[in-house]
């Protein structure tokens, strides 16, 4: 399964995702996509150093599908998270 690294920024607050050189993105569609297990927890094993070192809170894997529109999270709490509160 799909899967990208999601948290938030501890300066402000903002949802971020892992992107590409193991920097954080705010936009899903730069988020890093990590299909090999392995992969997912050498990753977040690297989210949770920059977490230590006061870059972000809470980093954690979530599973998402990838369509002809990018990235989209599975669940409806990380859906919300990655684009906005519903209305």
């Amino acid at each position: 399964m799909a899967q990208m690294i999601i948290a938030n920024r501890l300066s402000d607050g903002i949802v971020v995702f892992l992107g590409a050189e193991e920097r954080w993105v705010e936009s899903i569609r730069d988020g890093l996509i990590i299909e090999d297990d392995a992969e997912q927890q050498r990753t977040l094993a690297t989210a949770k150093t920059h977490e230590a070192k006061c870059l972000v809170v809470d980093p954690n894997l979530i599973e998402v599908v990838v369509d002809e529109s990018g990235p989209r999270p599975t669940a409806i709490r990380e859906a919300i998270r990655a684009f906005g509160p519903t209305v």
